[in-house]
């Protein structure tokens, strides 16, 4: 099942660290896997964009668990403060393992060893009121992959804004993601980082508890072909897509959510491109689309997440944050 997940990756052209484009945050991973304009008390949200983060968080603590593909699994923890009235700093780690894979030589004879891959990502971030309703920050990570005898090391940068309107809650931001390189090679092969230019937009509907966001990911780069059979095609050949209407939406993500109070929200996602690129490999009518729900109590916060982006991959995600100066008052 990793592999169909790396194969699918593939279809983008990208080569490695494609971990860095997984959320952390199950709000997020319920509204299609990317957005960058949720305003919420939780600080899993800056690692989608470091323009969200802000004093208001005041020391929370968050944890994430992602249960992906095969024997995946996800987790990471991270932590804010106020600096000052309009600042904010932020520290986290993200680790990325991949479970336990078979040893094979040249030959493709079993070894008879095994080993675990894995990532592992460290994160700083800070951010600064520009105005009353413009906010900027940085977040730098530094990121070690480790794979059997072949490891790597890079170093990048996420950059974002954000503009938030409380009287009409509106939210738009820009986020350019993942701007650096490798400082060490697996080998004699340089891997690109998948940078990315992202922007979003959120707002409530009318006085309604709905709230519709947009998210437009992959803007560096315009086609974005995908590649599917004919179930009726004795040679099953692939045929690439590529038109003009598939390419604006495989850059468009969706989401839609009934947030009755600022304790409790049910989130509804759609990824036309998750969808797309699992074609070739038994997608059913999930693909593409998520779902979540989160919940606040006092000083604690849960949230959830769904999705199946083919038959044989289902993926679950799980968020825990914790306000400890609001349980130390």
């Amino acid at each position: 099942m990793l592999c169909i997940s790396v194969a699918a990756v593939a279809q983008d052209g990208t080569t490695a660290y494609e971990f860095l484009n997984v959320p952390v945050s199950s709000h997020v991973y319920a509204l299609g896997g990317t957005n960058i304009t949720i305003i919420d008390d939780d600080v899993n949200l800056i690692d989608q964009n470091p323009g969200l983060l802000g004093p208001e968080y005041e020391m929370q603590a968050g944890l994430n668990y992602m249960r992906y593909l095969g024997g995946s699994n996800f987790m990471g923890a991270r932590f804010a403060v106020p600096a000052g009235d309009r600042g904010a700093w932020a520290v986290g780690i993200q680790y990325f393992g991949y479970g336990s894979i078979d040893g094979y030589d040249e030959q493709g004879n079993a070894t008879g060893s095994s080993f675990s891959p894995s990532d592992i990502s460290f994160s700083a971030t800070y951010a600064h009121d520009i105005t009353e309703r413009w906010r900027g920050g940085i977040t730098l990570k530094f990121v070690h992959s480790s794979y059997e005898a072949y490891k790597a090391l890079a170093i990048c940068a996420d950059l974002g804004v954000n503009y938030y309107n409380p009287d009409n809650d509106l939210s738009f931001s820009v986020v350019f993601k993942n701007l650096g390189g490798q400082v060490k090679k697996f080998n004699e092969n340089y891997d690109r980082l998948p940078w990315d230019i992202q922007v979003g937009f959120a707002k409530s509907l009318g006085s309604s508890p709905l709230r519709l966001s947009i998210t437009a990911c992959n803007l560096n780069k315009w086609s974005l072909p995908y590649y599917s059979t004919d179930d009726n095609s004795a040679t099953q050949e692939l045929e690439e897509h590529d038109a003009f209407m598939s390419n604006l939406f495989r850059h468009l993500i969706f989401g839609i959510e009934y947030v009755p109070s600022e304790k409790f929200y049910i989130a509804l996602g759609y990824n036309y491109k998750t969808r797309t690129d699992m074609s070739t490999y038994s997608r059913n009518f999930l693909s593409g689309f998520s779902v979540g729900a989160g919940l606040k109590v006092k000083a604690m916060g849960f949230g959830v997440a769904f999705a199946q982006p083919h038959v044989g991959g289902t993926t679950f995600m799980f968020n825990l944050t914790a306000s400890v100066s609001e349980m130390l008052r």
